[in-house]
């Protein structure tokens, strides 16, 4: 089964496709305010450099904090929006380990269909300067 895990919460985006626990191909990169423009570009050319495509993903799982609100958010919202088109599982994961979390809530059948983003404490919304 291979599965698309992502990262968004830092200034580094990791995005790794694993078939089972193998990863088969891991990208990091550090997104520079670039995550909304190139996060759906780098994961189908993480695909292609392996001959995959969009429908070879067969679950997702997501870190869903807590991080930046702005990258949980956009890339949740990337994920979820995968997840529903392509009518696969979706599951978030906390901690160190969420990536090991993750694999065994899929491989245990387990599908949230949406995951929220959790940021730790109430988002600060700071007034604009001018």
């Amino acid at each position: 089964m291979k599965i698309l895990l992502l990262d968004t919460s830092t200034s580094t985006c990791h995005i790794s496709l694993v078939d089972g626990t193998n990863v088969i191909i891991a990208q990091d990169w550090e997104v520079d305010r670039q995550l909304a423009k190139e996060l759906l570009k780098r994961i189908a050319d993480l695909l292609s450099l392996k001959g995959l495509d969009w429908t070879d993903i067969e679950a997702i799982g997501v870190f869903e904090g807590p991080g930046s609100f702005t990258g949980l958010r956009i890339g949740l919202t990337v994920a979820n929006t995968i997840a529903d088109g392509q009518s696969i599982p979706i599951v978030g994961s906390r901690g160190d380990d969420w990536a090991d979390q993750a694999l065994a809530k899929i491989s245990s059948g387990q599908n949230e269909k949406i995951v929220l983003p959790f940021y730790g404490s109430e988002a600060k919304i700071t007034s604009p300067k001018k």
